[in-house]
């Protein structure tokens, strides 16, 4: 092989060399060689009038953290002043058609005798490499995110739970004595006690929500209906000062509570409003999801089958990337000096309403300026019906004895003493085996059973199985400060004929006991 063949089979090897190289001379750093490769990675030819103290801005040189990278680290540079090869792997190209290029660069100076002459560079793409160390750190955050979350959400459960109790002994008592009180400071009273026992069924209905235990009975739910509802209560409610945008397109019902996703679009409309504490203008927007369209979305696997988006966007100053998979811990606060957000379960709660219904939820940058919350729900199967609505009746009390079992000695008296001043006569027991015990004894008397859920010993479920036995045709109303959950769903599926969830009202007492009684005698009638 003649020389001239060697040096160009050297050439077409650099050329095709699977490494980008770029070549400068010393000192001013200006192009000897760079192969096509380099073009490839840069997204730019290789520039002839570059020099040292001026490569980053044409060539779109950033560090991680998205600053223009210094010109006194760059690599050529600090070769030259270790006089050995370096590695620098914390350089991303921002290239001029938007993609973005992680790079490892290894630079070498050549020497002639002790003088170096050049400086040469090789470029490695590792952008797969840098995105699947992102992708694992996402996920293992993710997982110790949700462990955190898990604990955190049994100590809320709990406490919502007692408070539930609490609460529901509250309401039953104040709605007992306002039957017969016609005092008008003493009605002033007891409307304090009851406004401030609906504000504590707020909190623990948030709580629940949070810990993913506050899903109550499914039905379907046009999601769109929830939003139009919602966001016309929050334009009275909120800062006059936020502007709510609607875009409505669902043509899918969800599998959902309604109440649960009120709260959902309640609490994400008050995020929008706290992102925003001068004004703006918030879009609220439902669809129909393609699984298609979330690419490479963050979003953990979605579920087979169509889906619902909900969409919540405000024109805030956006979320930092480094902090958005927080933003959903109870009371974090990306709140700064100037007051732009809040701290609260707002954010927490939604998450767990959201996971609650088996849905996922994501948080991303708005096309120009703020923040997009999105939520998507499985679509529920078959096709939206909207049956006119019955007119409402509510059942009057009959008369007869109710079998009321709690093991909360507060719970049990007062709803004994709220069915009483409703004209049933009533057996209270504090646990399961003296309940069967007294069933037993008053089987032709008793006419239904209120029944909680979370007992000692002999739970709601043994229970019910127990007296399920005595009389096939029991009318059983479950209660629990839990609201609905899935061993509470097991109940009903073996018969249970309703279910209420604490802290329930005098009125949404008697309707309750009254629907199961008047279905049992209509049931006894046709047989």
């Amino acid at each position: 092989m003649t020389p001239e063949e060697e040096s160009a089979l050297l050439g077409r090897l650099l050329d095709e060399l699977p490494l980008a190289l770029w070549v400068a001379r010393v000192p001013g750093g200006e192009l000897a060689y760079a192969n096509p490769l380099f073009q490839e990675i840069m997204g730019v030819v290789a520039f002839q009038d570059v020099g040292v103290g001026k490569y980053s801005q044409p060539y779109g040189i950033h560090d991680r953290q998205g600053n223009l990278y210094p010109e006194d680290k760059l690599p050529f540079v600090a070769a030259l002043a270790a006089r050995s090869t370096i590695t620098i792997e914390d350089i991303v190209i921002h290239r001029h058609d938007g993609r973005r290029v992680f790079v490892r660069a290894h630079a070498r100076p050549l020497f002639a005798g002790e003088t170096i002459t050049h400086v040469v560079i090789a470029f490695a793409d590792i952008s797969r490499e840098v995105e699947a160390e992102a992708a694992r750190e996402l996920s293992e955050a993710r997982a110790i995110r949700n462990q955190k979350m898990e604990s955190i959400g049994k100590l809320a459960g709990g406490i919502a739970h007692d408070f539930n109790n609490l609460l529901a002994a509250v309401r039953v008592i104040a709605g007992t004595l306002r039957r017969s009180e016609h005092d008008a400071f003493r009605l002033e009273c007891l409307d304090g006690i009851e406004q401030a026992a609906e504000s504590g069924v707020r909190l623990t209905r948030s709580l629940l929500g949070f810990a993913r235990r506050g899903k109550n009975l499914a039905a379907r739910v046009s999601l769109d209906e929830v939003v139009a509802a919602t966001a016309a209560l929050t334009r009275r409610g909120i800062d006059r000062r936020m502007e709510i945008e609607e875009s409505l397109t669902a043509t899918r019902d969800v599998l959902a509570d309604h109440s649960q996703l009120e709260q959902l679009v309640m609490n994400l409309l008050v995020n929008a409003r706290e992102a925003m504490p001068a004004g703006g203008r918030a879009q609220v927007r439902t669809r129909d999801l393609d699984l298609d369209e979330l690419g490479a979305a963050r979003l953990p696997p979605l579920s087979p089958g169509p889906h619902v988006v909900l969409e919540v966007e405000d024109q805030g100053p956006g979320i930092e990337p480094g902090i958005r998979d927080r933003i959903f811990e109870p009371y974090f606060s990306t709140k700064d000096s100037s007051g732009a957000r809040g701290v609260g379960l707002g954010l927490a709660t939604v998450l767990g309403i959201v996971e609650s219904h088996g849905g996922v939820i994501d948080v991303l940058d708005a096309p120009r300026r703020g923040t997009i919350m999105r939520a998507i729900f499985r679509a529920a199967p078959g096709q939206r019906q909207r049956p006119a609505p019955a007119a409402r009746t509510s059942p009057q009390p009959t008369r007869g004895t109710v079998l009321v079992i709690d093991d909360e000695k507060i719970v049990l008296n007062a709803t004994s003493m709220a069915l009483r001043e409703l004209g049933y006569d009533v057996i209270a027991c504090e646990e399961g085996a003296a309940a069967v015990r007294a069933f037993t004894e008053r089987r032709a008397d008793i006419v239904a059973v209120v029944l909680d859920m979370v007992m000692p010993r002999m739970d709601g479920r043994a229970t019910y199985l127990a007296l399920r036995d005595i009389d096939p045709d029991v009318a059983v109303l479950l209660t629990t400060g839990f609201a609905l959950n899935e061993e509470a769903q097991r109940i009903l599926d073996l018969g249970v004929r309703g279910f209420l969830a604490k802290p329930f009202d005098l009125e949404t007492l008697s309707e309750a006991v009254a629907a199961i009684t008047l279905e049992r005698s209509a049931k006894g009638r046709a047989t």
